[in-house]
């Protein structure tokens, strides 16, 4: 539903998608495919961005699908480097409101 009726933009390690169906608290759907890596490296940057989406839950405004999609250079990048895109991405989207 994201994919058909949403918008996504997508950056060197992640493609982010977002769709506003309705009321309610901010939902996110995380996809690292097997080009991503073994289970283990899959599992590593679920788990970056599960963290990375809950602290900025208190700023997504209510009713976002949010959908996180890893790309295989997501294996490689640190922590920092997956947040920093994820900010760009989702201010883009307008997912996180701008910067001051």
């Amino acid at each position: 539903m994201v994919r058909e009726r949403g918008r996504s933009v997508q950056g060197k390690f992640l493609r982010v998608g977002v769709l506003i169906p309705a009321e309610g608290q901010a939902r996110v759907g995380l996809i690292t495919s097997k080009r991503v890596g073994g289970a283990v490296i899959r599992n590593r940057v679920r788990r970056r961005l599960r963290e990375i989406f809950r602290a900025c839950l208190p700023e997504i405004a209510d009713g976002r699908w949010v959908v996180i999609v890893a790309k295989p250079p997501a294996a490689e990048a640190s922590f920092e480097e997956l947040r920093g895109e994820w900010l760009l991405l989702a201010r883009r989207l307008s997912i996180l409101p701008p910067l001051p």
